[in-house]
């Protein structure tokens, strides 16, 4: 004996891939920000431990191509450098925006790092 089947199964079945299929893409655009941060955060820690014996402008100008290299916004790449004594300290500023519907924020990276000269 074969049972007629209500569709209502398969419309909620639907309804939760797209709901899934909506977070998903929508948390891929904050996920991608993130892991900008977090990749340019390890990649200065990096460069204050092993390139701390450049000059100041040549680090400088590995800081612009690397965050634009990343994707990341121009301001990424104005770093603050400072050396004192046997240690050098690095730190940088900037701002990506989240996008979702009907919903926009502005978040504030600080990326600092130090090594020794």
């Amino acid at each position: 004996m074969v049972m007629a089947r209500r569709g209502a199964t398969k419309i909620g079945c639907l309804m939760q891939l797209l709901v899934l299929a909506a977070i998903g893409y929508f948390g891929a655009n904050i996920g991608e920000v993130y892991w900008r941060y977090f990749r340019f955060k390890d990649l200065m820690q990096q460069e204050a431990r092993f390139r701390s014996q450049k000059s100041i402008p040549e680090i400088r100008q590995r800081f612009r191509f690397l965050a634009d290299s990343l994707g990341l916004p121009e301001d990424a790449g104005i770093v603050l450098i400072r050396k004192s004594g046997k240690q050098i300290f690095l730190e940088s500023h900037y701002e990506e925006t989240l996008l979702l519907p009907g919903w926009r924020k502005e978040v504030h990276f600080e990326v600092k790092a130090q090594g020794n000269l």
